[in-house]
């Protein structure tokens, strides 16, 4: 058995997040995981509904791997990206790290792996792995599917190898500080206005607060998009509260991680948009629940409601968004 030395297992609540965590824990920098979430400019929204699919998506963050790249690009981070369409090779990528006695990210489709309970594709899944014995890889995934678990090498194969949406080519990271990183305080107010500003000029009309406004008039008919609407708006409503998003489609995370920020950072602007995300997390987890129930009671009066809930949204997103964008930097 090859286990990397001093390794701090600890689940969060977002995959790639808690990914993220585990290898700069084990480089020394230990940020928590709504700074983790801010500092890669994680929040964004899309509103998902292309012909080949059975239901709308409702997305909450940025495109998997993406808050990592901002991460270590705002940071300074030396981020190593191999992919390969070769299976030997990609184990090869990965064993090498952890002979060298570093963890390693991998992004993979979730399906194929042994502990997950809800057997649901997605591409966008992000492990650490610290480990591997001749028959299994030792990761760490999400608190919610149990943090330090354990894998068949065979599955994480087919799991990394997977093709489809949000799928890459057996993609592995590893993440190392340069000799004089930068003050990662420093760094907090340039990420705010960049998501701030992604945001509201999204260029197309189903992301950011436009696509928030989509959703507000997409989303009461919903009931008309599916013939099991007892099975799919209550799997939409779990996706938007369970699925590795810390609850509320990720308000909750850019909630925490501005609420820290105020401790560190005298700043008007700051307070209102974090006043103002506090809210929208709640107002998420209303939408959650009424879709829940519409689908339960095949009732459209709560898809009705939902979708005033979500024009409400929309605005206050875009307010708290336009406030942010204004802060200045610290002298």
């Amino acid at each position: 058995m090859t286990i990397v030395k001093e390794i701090e297992a600890r689940g969060m609540q977002h995959c790639e997040t808690t990914a993220l965590g585990v290898l700069l824990r084990h480089e020394g920098l230990d940020l928590s995981e709504p700074m983790l979430f801010g500092l890669g400019a994680g929040l964004s929204f899309i509103y998902w509904d292309a012909k080949s699919m059975e239901f709308p998506f409702l997305g909450g963050r940025v495109k998997p791997f993406e808050l990592t790249r901002n991460l270590a690009n705002r940071l300074g981070l030396n981020l190593l990206v191999e992919e390969t369409a070769s299976p030997r090779k990609a184990w090869e990528n990965v064993s090498a790290r952890i002979d060298a006695g570093r963890p390693v990210g991998l992004q993979l489709d979730c399906y194929h792996l042994d502990y997950f309970q809800s057997k649901v594709h997605f591409g966008g899944h992000v492990v650490a792995m610290y480990g591997y014995d001749e028959h299994h890889a030792y990761l760490v995934d999400t608190a919610q599917q149990g943090g330090a678990v354990r894998t068949s090498r065979t599955t994480l194969a087919m799991a990394r190898a997977e093709r489809g949406p949000m799928t890459a080519r057996n993609r592995s990271f590893s993440i190392t500080l340069p000799a004089h990183p930068p003050s990662w305080q420093s760094r907090i107010i340039p990420a705010i206005k960049a998501c701030a500003d992604a945001f509201l000029t999204a260029p197309i009309a189903n992301l950011g607060h436009r696509g928030i406004e989509k959703a507000a008039r997409q989303v009461p008919k919903w009931l008309l998009r599916t013939e099991q609407p007892e099975r799919d708006l209550p799997q939409a409503a779990l996706l938007m509260e369970k699925a590795g998003t810390g609850g509320a489609l990720f308000r909750a995370l850019y909630r925490d991680f501005l609420g820290e920020c105020t401790g560190l950072i005298d700043d008007d602007d700051l307070r209102t948009g974090h006043r103002l995300y506090a809210e929208a997390a709640a107002l998420w987890t209303d939408v959650a629940t009424l879709i829940a129930k519409a689908g339960e009671r095949g009732d459209a009066a709560y898809l009705e409601q939902a979708g005033v809930v979500l024009h409400d949204l929309s605005r206050i997103e875009k307010d708290a968004m336009r406030v942010l964008s204004e802060m200045r930097p610290q002298p």
